[in-house]
């Protein structure tokens, strides 16, 4: 169990490390003194260490959540002058991306879960009423799927302009999702229920009209990247609408920082994801691939994604890192 006497001792290098963050201000690191700098490294370590120590003791879960986020905006500030390369990008890719996935897994859950109500919403409401499903759709998509005709087909006949089109759209769409965030998560929110409804009235549709297996034969190749990323990219917006509307023990801008970076690092880490969708959508998806071989490729990557994401930058040697994930 922490002392009070420890805790006496420990609490003004906490204080003096949050001084020297706050100082700091918008120019970072360059608002410093030489001698602050040194010690800002000193402070960074010697708070690392009682974050370790606290972290033992589950009665102080609040004081280790303090120093946790204190050691973010630290960690930030350190860091973010540094010059990025092709080492950088190669790492945030191994380690830092699936490390803050994993850590803000709940949001990311949070917005498929939105996305999940609004889909079966609009599934039940179309077969409950076949013109709610026509004002939905529009009448020129609903009278393609009753003449039992994919609206994808055309995407065969331009599939290099088709991919740059749809990898386009699908990267506005998850960043859309993510700056949204700052609407308190409202504008977030909207989106995945407007995504969940649609994808409802026209699995509803295909369904009735004898096309669901041409529907999910379809979706699934590419839609094992591109669903997941556009979860991810609307948990970074509720992450962001977290710093704003629950700061914690933080004030809220710092708050507002701290959330809206890991915000940022999954948004970021999703335009490869999005980028190999775009390509399978053009390129796979709407070919007359056999169907069991469209879904044992469809299963084979979601299989890869869920290794990557829940195994990488799991290695011994990534233990230190930094501690820019806040805990629930």
């Amino acid at each position: 169990m922490i002392s009070a006497r420890w805790l006496e001792k420990r609490k003004p290098h906490w204080d003096r490390l949050e001084v020297i963050v706050r100082r700091s201000g918008r120019r970072g690191v360059a608002a410093l003194s030489y001698p602050e700098l040194q010690e800002l490294g000193l402070l960074y370590r010697q708070v690392a260490s009682d974050l370790s120590s606290i972290r033992q003791d589950p009665a102080d879960r609040r004081l280790a959540s303090y120093l946790n986020q204190l050691l973010a905006r630290a960690h930030n500030l350190i860091y973010m002058g540094r010059r990025g390369g092709p080492g950088g990008i190669w790492l945030f890719y191994r380690r830092t991306f699936p490390q803050v996935f994993r850590s803000t897994f709940s949001y990311t859950l949070a917005s498929f879960a939105i996305f999940l109500a609004a889909a079966v919403v609009g599934l039940l409401a179309s077969l409950g009423d076949s013109s709610f499903q026509r004002f939905f759709l529009g009448p020129q998509m609903s009278d393609t799927i009753e003449r039992h005709k994919m609206w994808t087909e055309s995407i065969l006949t331009i599939k290099p302009l088709a991919s740059s089109a749809i990898m386009t759209n699908n990267l506005a769409v998850s960043f859309a999702a993510f700056a949204s965030g700052i609407t308190a998560g409202l504008g977030t929110a909207y989106m995945m229920m407007q995504n969940g409804l649609l994808m409802g009235v026209i699995s509803a549709a295909c369904w009735q009209a004898g096309m669901g297996l041409r529907l999910a034969s379809f979706v699934a190749p590419h839609g094992v990247l591109e669903l997941p990323s556009i979860f991810m990219a609307a948990g970074a917006g509720l992450l962001v609408a977290r710093g704003l509307l629950f700061p914690g023990d933080l004030p809220r801008r710092d708050a507002l920082a701290l959330y809206g970076s890991l915000g940022v690092k999954l948004a970021l880490g999703i335009i490869p994801l999005l980028v190999i969708a775009g390509i399978i959508e053009a390129f796979i998806s709407p070919t007359a691939v056999p169907v069991p071989a469209k879904f044992l490729f469809a299963a084979a990557l979601f299989g890869l994604l869920a290794l990557y994401l829940g195994r990488a930058g799991r290695s011994r040697d990534l233990q230190e890192a930094p501690p820019d994930q806040p805990d629930e």
